[in-house]
């Protein structure tokens, strides 16, 4: 019987490869397996939903001749759609189609039927304006600010917001850390692109809203309608995609999705926390794809982008802040976006609260209730001394005058790691390295950060000497 079913669908092959062109035939006809011969049905595997559709919308003429001739005037096909590929220990869940519209659709995944009208086409149009685009207003191009950590991320999704689905970028994938800005950018593209092209369908989701949404789908037999909803959209933007590592039926839907999107010229935009190359647990086919457009990434903020974002944040509560107090928590708070946004509240909060003014002496109040208090044996002494060890110069050198290059870089060193792991305020931090003024230690920890841009040693050595210090934190 196995042999049979091969040999007739050999013979449908032969018939459709002189109907098509090579690359189709390769694409859409190749990966068809054949599963059994029932008289006059013949019943083939398609590896997807979407493959099946695309089938379904552009080859029926040339199945329909291919099916006949092999089978007789009354041949007739019906799909065996993978759903879920299985892994070893689970074999595929696949969902039985009868090919053309109107026709009674059988669905044996669970020992059971479910019969309904079945039309592969018909589904209710979304309408734009009564979409719930799950957007955050308040996150807009006008309130993200730019820096040299963000620059390329942020033109590009000017770009896409102009013109999606129509540039290079697509998809935009953006990739960094916790708290950089990720989720801010895209949501700021997607109010960007509700604004000015209101009949644009704009949807925002989260893997795991997604997932679950799957999930549902599957076990209510709605895939189709699930299916039919994320076609219609015209921007998708898929949060946090490095969470669907290892999920084999949503990284299935999802790249389904995927091709139908980008072949119909709609704009994908994805965030992650690392790059494409380094996402483990995906099917090769979806990384490739997931690196077709653009991959750009956003970084911690320097000093100057972290007083930027303080001040803008800020000026938009309508408080005025000082500069000390600024360049204070632009220092201070070294872990991310999210965790200076909460700085920035607390401290207004208890500004309001305390009926105070914001003031140095505040943030610090502020500051030692929310970041966990540097442990006393993290001095300017521990510090300095173990600087001048890892650099092999003097202590005396460095609190002294002299200015050549290898006694500068780790005095400036020491100060930066002064700045970040103990309370001194920069006037004190000077006054530590042999008098020096304020102006002289915002020029260090100015110099320190940008020869960490542009010298990968010296990054290095900072890296080191962090973890040093961390660790006798954690000690």
């Amino acid at each position: 019987m196995e042999v049979a079913t091969t040999a007739v669908w050999t013979d449908c092959l032969e018939i459709i490869k002189e109907n098509v062109d090579e690359q189709s035939f390769n694409t859409w006809f190749k990966p068809i397996v054949p599963v059994r011969n029932d008289g006059d049905v013949l019943t083939i595997q398609v590896p997807s939903q979407f493959f099946y559709e695309w089938l379904e919308e552009n080859y029926v003429p040339v199945l329909k001749k291919a099916v006949r001739t092999v089978l007789g005037e009354n041949g007739r096909l019906e799909y065996s759609v993978v759903v879920d590929s299985g892994n070893q220990m689970s074999p595929p869940v696949t969902v039985n189609y009868p090919n053309g519209n109107g026709i009674k659709k059988n669905t044996p995944t669970n020992g059971t039927s479910h019969h309904s009208e079945y039309s592969p086409f018909a589904y209710k149009a979304l309408d734009p304006r009564t979409v719930n685009s799950r957007l955050n207003p308040n996150y807009l191009f006008d309130n993200f600010v730019e820096g040299d950590c963000n620059r390329l991320a942020r033109s590009a999704g000017v770009a896409v917001a102009k013109k999606p689905g129509t540039t290079s970028f697509n998809p935009l994938m953006l990739y960094g850390g916790v708290g950089v800005g990720k989720t801010h950018l895209v949501q700021a593209i997607g109010n960007e692109i509700k604004k000015n092209m209101p009949d644009k369908v704009v949807l925002y989701v989260d893997q795991n809203d997604f997932t679950n949404q799957f999930l549902n789908a599957l076990q209510n037999l709605k895939m189709q309608e699930f299916q039919n909803f994320y076609l219609q959209v015209d921007l998708l933007i898929l949060d946090d995609v490095q969470f669907l590592a290892g999920r084999e039926k949503t990284q299935e839907i999802f790249f389904n999705i995927f091709n139908q999107l980008h072949q119909s010229g709609k704009q994908i935009i994805m965030t992650s926390d690392c790059p494409p190359r380094d996402l483990k647990g995906f099917q090769e086919r979806l990384l490739s794809r997931f690196k077709w457009g653009l991959t750009a990434d956003l970084q911690e903020p320097d000093f100057e982008t972290k007083l930027a974002i303080i001040n803008n944040k800020m000026q938009s509560d309508g408080i005025e802040i000082p500069t000390e107090v600024a360049e204070y928590l632009a220092y201070s708070v070294d872990t991310n976006l999210r965790d200076m946004e909460g700085v920035l509240n607390s401290l207004l909060f208890h500004a309001t609260l305390l009926k105070r003014n914001i003031d140095l002496d505040l943030a610090k109040e502020v500051l030692k209730n929310i970041i966990k208090e540097i442990q006393s044996d993290v001095s300017v002494d521990y510090i300095q001394k173990t600087v001048a060890d890892y650099f092999k110069v003097e202590m005396e050198q460095m609190k002294g005058k002299v200015k050549k290059r290898e006694i500068v870089i780790p005095r400036q060193t020491a100060m930066y790691f002064c700045k970040r792991y103990t309370q001194l305020t920069l006037a004190l931090i000077g006054e530590n390295f042999g008098g020096r003024d304020h102006s002289t230690v915002i020029h260090a920890l100015e110099s320190v950060e940008d020869m960490m841009k542009v010298d990968p040693n010296f990054k290095n050595s900072v890296d080191e000497l962090t973890k040093k210090f961390k660790s006798r934190m954690s000690a």
